[in-house]
C-alpha cells in the first residue's frame, strides 16, 4: 500500500508540539486549517508514548509511527536487546513482525532477518523505518505467518513468534490456543522450516501449562524490566529435556541495562532444602521475574537465606546480603495486626504496604487502618512460620 509521508510543514508541526498535551492541541485545531491536525496529533501521541520505551525511534524526526495501540503492544528496546542476545545465526524470520522493534535488534545478530506482518499499513511503516534506521539486512513482507510458512522453501536458523493477544473485542488473551497465530497447531510446520523456534508469550500464561502444551521447550526466560514482568520467552527445539529439567532463567533488566539473572530447574526447586525462622535483621523481597519463574525454595538455598513461611516468599538474614536480586530492607520490629498498635508506631499515618501470604488486600488494610500511602516506612503484612499474621516494620536498605 502507498505510505503516507509527511510534508516538511507537517514534520515541523510535529517537532514543535511534540511535548505538548495532545488534548489541548486538538482543541486548537482550528488555528491550523491547512494541516491534518488529527493525524499529526496521533503521531505526537505515539512519540510521547515511545520516548522512554523506544528512544531510537522517538529520536529520529523522520520515523513514522502507527496507531498508538501498535506502539503499546511492541517490545521495548530493553527487552528486544536482551531477546536478541539469546540467539544468533544466518537467518531469522519474525512471523509476527509488527512495528519491527524486535527485528531491528535481531538484525544485529543475524546475517538476514525477514519481517513478516499481515497488516499492510503496519508492514509499510516498519519497512520504511528500517531504511531510515539503516537496517539493510531486513527484508519486510506483507503476508500472514501461515502463508509465509506455506511458501518459504528455505531453512531458517530461528523462527520467532509473538502471537497477538487481543480478541475481537480488544480483550486481552493469554492462553496459547486463543492467540493468533495458533502456535500449537503450527509447531510441526515450524520445525520443518527452522532449527529452533523462539516464542514470546503473555506474562499471565502459567509456565507449567505452557511447558505441558508445547512439549518442545529447551530453555525459557522470564523477563522483567525494573521489577515488572514484561514477557516470557520459550526456546523450542524438536528434541528437548523433560519439563522438570528445562532451565528457567529469571531476568530482571535494571536501569543500567545490566540483567540480574537466576537460572534453575523445576527439579532443583523441588529438591531445595529450606530453613524457616522468625524475622531477622534484614528482609528480602525477590524481584517479579523470580516470583513468576517460581524459584521460591531454590533462591533461599542458593543465597543461603531463611524463609519466613513456605508460602510467604519473603527471606531473612542476620547480616546484609549485597546485590540481592530484588528489594532489601532492615527490619525495625515486628507488630501484631492491630489498628491501634500500627498507628501508634506510625506518627505520620503513612507507610508503603506490601501483602505476602496474607488474608487481606492492600486496599482492605488501608480502609480498615486509615494508613495513607507514602513515607519511608515499608510494612509487610505476612504470615510467619507459626501461622500467625504479622506486620514487619522496615526501612529500605
Amino acid at each position: 500500500m502507498a505510505l503516507r509521508i509527511f510534508t516538511p510543514q507537517e514534520k515541523q508541526f510535529i517537532e514543535e508540539h511534540q511535548h505538548q498535551d495532545v488534548a489541548q492541541l486538538m482543541l486548537q485545531a482550528r488555528r491550523y486549517p491547512q494541516l491534518p491536525v488529527l493525524e499529526l496529533v496521533q503521531q505526537i501521541q505515539a512519540r510521547q508514548k515511545a520516548a522512554g520505551k523506544l528512544p531510537t525511534w522517538a529520536a529520529n524526526p523522520d520515523v513514522i509511527f502507527p496507531v498508538t495501540l501498535s506502539v503499546e503492544q511492541s517490545s521495548s528496546e530493553a527487552t528486544a536487546a536482551f531477546k536478541a542476545s539469546l540467539v544468533q545465526g544466518e537467518l531469522l524470520a519474525d512471523l509476527t513482525g509488527g512495528f519491527g522493534v524486535d527485528c531491528l535488534y535481531f538484525a544485529k545478530r543475524f546475517g538476514q532477518v525477514m519481517h513478516v506482518e499481515q497488516n499492510p499499513e503496519l508492514q509499510a511503516i516498519a519497512s520504511y523505518n528500517f531504511k531510515l534506521l539503516q537496517a539493510a539486512n531486513i527484508q519486510s513482507m506483507n503476508t500472514t505467518a501461515e502463508e509465509f510458512l506455506q511458501h518459504f522453501t528455505g531453512k531458517a536458523t530461528i523462527l520467532y513468534l509473538d502471537p497477538a493477544r487481543r480478541g475481537n473485542s480488544n480483550e486481552k488473551l493469554h492462553l496459547l490456543q486463543d492467540c493468533e497465530p495458533d502456535i500449537l497447531n503450527l509447531l510441526p510446520q515450524l520445525f520443518s522450516k527452522a532449527d529452533s523456534v523462539l516464542l514470546k508469550t503473555s506474562p499471565m500464561l502459567d509456565i507449567d501449562l505452557a511447558l505441558a502444551q508445547l512439549g518442545h521447550v529447551a530453555k525459557l526466560w522470564v523477563v522483567a524490566v525494573q521489577n515488572e514482568v514484561k514477557e516470557v520467552l520459550y526456546l523450542l527445539q524438536p528434541v528437548a529435556p523433560q519439563p522438570g529439567q528445562v532451565v528457567r532463567t529469571a531476568v530482571n533488566l535494571l536501569p543500567t541495562g545490566q540483567p540480574q539473572q537466576l537460572p534453575f530447574t523445576k527439579a532443583a526447586e523441588e529438591a531445595a532444602q529450606v530453613t524457616y525462622t522468625d524475622p531477622l535483621e534484614y528482609i528480602y523481597e525477590p524481584n517479579a521475574a523470580i516470583l513468576k519463574a517460581g524459584a521460591y525454595r531454590y533462591l533461599a538455598q542458593h543465597l543461603h537465606l531463611d524463609k519466613l513461611h513456605p508460602n510467604s516468599h519473603l527471606y531473612t538474614s542476620a547480616a546484609l546480603l549485597p546485590d540481592f536480586p530484588g528489594r532489601s530492607f532492615r527490619c525495625l520490629h515486628v507488630s501484631r495486626y492491630s489498628k491501634k498498635e500500627l498507628l501508634r508506631q506510625l506518627p505520620s499515618g503513612k507507610a508503603n504496604i506490601t501483602v505476602r501470604n496474607f488474608p487481606e488486600s492492600v486496599a482492605e488494610i488501608r480502609r480498615k487502618t486509615g494508613i495513607r500511602e507514602g513515607g519511608d516506612t515499608y510494612l509487610f503484612f505476612t504470615t510467619d512460620r507459626h501461622q500467625k499474621p504479622v506486620v514487619l516494620f522496615c526501612h529500605k536498605v
